[in-house]
């Protein structure tokens, strides 16, 4: 992991000693609204500040009829490069710092009124920062913070778009970790972004050294904008002269008005950055992209758009983003990646996404299931290409597994069909953290991180302890359900005459109705049948004995209480003579694909079960054969290595150590 720059980290503590300014009359969650703006603005300012008296002559001399868009680029041009923000008011914070200090509201809200209406919204509607202003006004506080942010430099030339990256997720860290929210929906450690962009990146290094490349990338899930702003840096250390376009959307609205912020200070188009929910309103409908990167959250659940989603998925089927199932409705991270796989490019140049996602979509929900159908889909369709399981302990808010998936839909000739899983769990690949930072107690180091993208690189040339490929047919099994005859014995006893009386249906009878059908069984020899067909004959003439009549409802209830199953007993047929199955005993067995099921059961289950049988009308609902198709892929099962215990002797050994130290201590402690 690229190390955070030092003087990003001083100003992050210095930011966080004004949000000490605040104690008392904010809660320690508010921080943030206040601090996070007043970063944006400062950086603004000092951007701004160089053209600032030609921004004020351009619009003084701009005509009276003049329609929006040309003020706007005319206002534009007078900023020039490639800044897409102006100011009209005649403040700047210097200016600000010069005035009454009774005036300093009044002329802030002049100040953000000032700004062109993209940069509008994301002060009074993303971070509502009029609503904080007057807070810090009316607590006596907002020249104080005012003055502390006058101090901050935060000119380009002093830190860069990257480097501002880094304070804002520093600052939302803290904010988070001191709120009690979880940082990681916010951002991702920089070092598994660079691995993710490094995997997108690779195969492509050649052909983005052309001449007029221009290459668009995606986030749906974009929050500040790290992943984005890493991604251009990389294509751009590749060919500086490639034409970079970033789009993404962010359903948080301070992650947004930063990413929004950013995009508008280094030359891109800040509408490309939409605000809302990606799932339930795609803002780049009909748009497809080169890259595309994310880190959704995980295990957040999707109840609140549950119908939308669905409605989607049903109206649309594969012509939708869900046509190949919804998960569980308790993860929605296999929607956005569903959503990603809906916005690949059709043409020649294709598209690559890297996704981080945790154990759940590998194997979560068995044949036939959400899950199981998005994974068959993504493999079947061969746009899984590679697997990266990273260490725990990454990420800022959980220490869980993670995986990062690279899909694409156009492998080269040597991975069709093919899908590399890479364990980059172990630890040869990250080291402690000398800080930790939430749960984040380890990194990636740089050389690690080329040594994964070395392994993906040599593909089935890779060390094969750490990596593997596996034809995408290996994770894909057929669930066929095994029946075992019914077999049943029948006697009458008094606790199975107990039982019928518990029965529903024979509940329901009259008092004297079951009088009388109890006295007809009591009539029945005192025996056991172990054949049904001659307990159902004995049964009939002794209730036509005792002129007893019984619906079918009643008459199941009795068979039901007097039977229990019996190994010695003849097998339970049905009116075709068809052997009955037991539903106890009723089990299934996941044959692989690349094998035919009868020749798996004959290998398999006839050995130990011989009067088992398949159940053949259990199909699949996509192909009708037998079986139901599931695909999961199992990384333990694949990197799994056995370590023998240690020798009885050496354990004994230390046994014994441990008891004289204990004796030892013992004797200091009594003398």
């Amino acid at each position: 992991m690229t190390p955070t720059p030092s003087n990003v980290q001083s100003l992050a503590n210095f930011a966080w000693s004004i949000a000490e300014l605040l104690r008392g009359d904010f809660k320690r969650s508010e921080y943030g609204k206040v601090v996070l703006p007043f970063v944006v603005l400062r950086r603004l300012d000092l951007i701004l500040e160089p053209t600032k008296e030609a921004v004020l002559s351009a619009a003084a001399n701009l005509p009276e009829d003049i329609d929006d868009e040309t003020r706007r680029m005319m206002l534009l041009g007078a900023v020039g490069s490639d800044i897409k923000v102006y100011n009209t008011s005649r403040f700047t914070f210097a200016k600000l710092k010069q005035q009454d200090a009774g005036q300093l509201h009044e002329n802030l809200i002049d100040y953000i009124m000032g700004f062109s209406p993209d940069v509008q919204d994301v002060f009074l509607e993303k971070f509502l920062f009029t609503d904080q202003l007057k807070r810090l006004k009316d607590a006596g506080l907002l020249w104080k913070v005012f003055e502390r942010f006058t101090e901050i430099d935060l000119h380009p030339s002093k830190i860069s778009s990257l480097e501002m990256g880094y304070l804002f997720e520093e600052l939302i860290r803290r904010f988070s970790e001191i709120s009690n929210e979880t940082a990681g929906e916010h951002f991702t450690p920089r070092e598994v972004i660079r691995l993710i962009v490094d995997l997108l990146v690779e195969p492509d290094r050649d052909g983005l050294q052309r001449e007029g490349v221009i290459r668009q990338v995606y986030d749906p899930a974009c929050g500040t904008g790290g992943m984005l702003a890493l991604t251009e840096e990389a294509l751009k250390a590749i060919n500086d002269k490639m034409r970079v376009e970033l789009f993404g959307q962010e359903l948080n609205g301070e992650s947004f008005a930063i990413c929004r912020s950013d995009m508008l200070v280094t030359g891109h188009d800040p509408e490309q950055i939409a605000y809302g929910n990606t799932l339930t309103q795609d803002a780049h409908k009909g748009r497809q992209f080169h890259y595309m990167l994310s880190n959704p959250p995980y295990g957040v659940d999707w109840k609140k758009y549950k119908e939308d989603i669905e409605t989607e998925r049903d109206e649309m089927g594969e012509e939708g983003r869900f046509g190949a199932g919804t998960p569980r409705v308790s993860d929605g991270q296999l929607l956005f990646l569903q959503h990603m796989i809906s916005k690949m490019r059709p043409d020649e140049a294709g598209s690559r996404l890297g996704i981080v996602m945790n154990g759940s979509p590998l194997f979560t929900g068995g044949a036939g299931s959400g899950e199981s159908e998005i994974r068959r889909w993504m493999l079947e369709n061969d746009w899984v290409e590679a697997i990266i399981a990273l260490p725990t302990d990454l990420f800022y808010n959980t220490g869980i597994q993670t995986y990062v998936w690279i899909l694409t839909n156009r492998k080269s000739a040597a991975r069709r069909g093919k899908v590399q899983l890479i364990d980059a769990s172990g630890e040869r690949f990250w080291r402690s953290m000398r800080k930790s930072l939430g749960s984040k107690r380890r990194e990636i180091p740089d050389e690690a991180r080329e040594e994964i993208v070395g392994l993906y690189t040599a593909f089935d040339k890779a060390d094969e302890k750490v990596s593997k490929v596996f034809d995408t047919t290996d994770f894909g099994y057929r669930e066929i359900r095994v029946e075992r005859p019914l077999k049943l014995a029948f006697e009458v006893t008094d606790a199975r005459i107990e039982a019928l009386k518990a029965e529903r249906a024979f509940a329901k009878l009259e008092e004297a109705e079951q009088d009388r059908a109890i006295l007809a069984l009591r009539c029945l020899p005192a025996q056991r049948w172990t054949a049904r067909p001659a307990f159902e004959k004995a049964l009939a003439a002794a209730l036509k004995g005792q002129d007893v009549k019984l619906a079918a409802p009643v008459k199941k209830a009795v068979l039901s209480a007097l039977c229990e199953r019996d190994e010695e007993a003849e097998v339970c047929r049905d009116k075709k003579g068809q052997p009955e199955p037991d539903s106890d005993l009723r089990d299934t067995e996941l044959v692989p694909l690349g094998e035919a099921w009868e020749t798996y059961v004959e290998r398999e289950v006839k050995p130990f079960v011989p009067d088992a049988w398949v159940d053949e009308s259990h199909t699949d609902a996509k192909d009708g054969e037998v079986g139901r198709v599931g695909y999961e892929i199992n990384f333990n099962r694949y990197f799994y290595e056995y370590v023998p215990p240690r020798p009885l002797e050496e354990i004994d050994k230390e046994l014994k150590a441990l008891e004289a130290e204990i004796a030892g201590l013992l004797k200091e402690v009594a003398a």
